[in-house]
């Protein structure tokens, strides 16, 4: 017989892992929650980004930590480097990434794993079917923490560079040369920080493709102004020198317009995109009519949630600016706040 839990978690990124955690604090039985992921490596936060520089003040990642009653990580924090880091200063991923795991390992003493790539999803006799290579579960409640990939865009005369390789200064010789002519799209964090470690790697020239003037986090004593979508910490600080002030030779920038496109990307041999990005593709949720979620609450379907990068919750600030807050603590406090709701809304 196919075994049958009350919930399940897919994914085992930051969110992953954050929901694992607050269904436990919650009081669901152990043995009644499932947790698939394929690698149990703190996603792709743990692997494809772990070396880059986040926007996420140290103190906040630490306050995510120390949320969850069940990570059981108030004697652990002298074990980790994150807590030598100035908590009012940004870091580099890994030094929150090495404590997830921790907790991602000590969570998975205590439910149900299941190392495998969730396909499909249906509803099959008042459960949530979730079909694998090898097996199939049934699940009252799923939490969908799935992560996103990177947009990109069809240029196919230009070879494309992952945007995880041009953040990563350990990666970024095995991708580009000095005689390169990289052309970055995107002017968001991601974006001017991809176009800032080309311009120091070096390589020949770097051309920018920019929709909008550039955006800055604005920090007051209660609340922060473009939270999700302005530069902050070295990045801000990079770009008003460079950008903003005296813009180094080896870049130019460009509005992105067709035109513009046209003309000067064929100079360019590599390409980036920091546009963005999208949910993956699987699992596949079948029986449902038109798949989407409800961003103030993260409800797909009855049983059916979405948390994390992938499903971001739609946030309005007091000015009536709307963004998706994107960010761990934001997803800690987030599933503070809907957790209740779904427990009570099942198949």
């Amino acid at each position: 017989m196919n075994p049958h839990y009350l919930w399940t978690v897919i994914g085992a990124g930051p969110a992953g892992i954050a929901a694992v955690g607050k269904l436990l604090d919650h009081g669901i039985p152990e043995k009644q929650i499932l947790w698939i992921d394929p690698l149990f490596r703190v996603g792709d936060f743990g692997t494809r980004w772990r070396n880059v520089s986040s926007n996420t003040k140290a103190g906040l990642f630490t306050k995510f930590l120390l949320e969850c009653h069940a990570f059981d990580y108030q004697e652990q924090q002298k074990n980790f480097s994150l807590h030598t880091q100035d908590p009012h200063v940004t870091c580099e991923l890994h030094h929150m990434a090495t404590p997830l795991q921790w907790v991602s390992d000590h969570l998975k003493k205590r439910v149900t794993c299941v190392e495998a790539l969730a396909e499909k999803l249906q509803i099959h006799q008042h459960y949530w079917e979730i079909t694998t290579p090898t097996k199939k579960y049934f699940s009252k409640h799923i939490v969908l923490a799935v992560g996103a990939d990177p947009k990109s865009l069809s240029h196919p005369s230009v070879e494309e560079i992952a945007l995880e390789n041009v953040l990563d200064r350990k990666r970024i010789s095995a991708v580009c040369s000095k005689d390169d002519k990289v052309a970055v799209f995107g002017s968001s964090h991601s974006g001017i920080m991809a176009v800032r470690h080309l311009l120091e790697h070096p390589v020949q020239q770097v051309i920018n493709f920019y929709r909008s003037p550039l955006c800055y986090a604005v920090f007051f004593d209660d609340w922060i102004l473009f939270d999700n979508t302005g530069l902050k910490g070295q990045t801000a600080n990079w770009a008003r020198q460079a950008i903003d002030g005296e813009q180094p030779k080896h870049l130019r920038r460009y509005f992105s317009s067709d035109e513009n496109i046209q003309q000067y990307l064929p100079e360019c041999n590599k390409v980036v995109y920091a546009i963005g990005f999208e949910k993956r593709c699987l699992p596949v949720i079948e029986g449902i009519g038109l798949v989407s979620y409800n961003d103030k609450n993260g409800i797909i379907a009855p049983g059916l949630f979405g948390f994390g990068i992938a499903y971001p919750e739609s946030k309005t600030d007091r000015l009536g600016n709307v963004e998706y807050s994107v960010g761990l603590w934001k997803f800690m406090d987030y599933i503070n706040r809907v957790l209740p709701v779904w427990m009570r809304y099942s198949i």
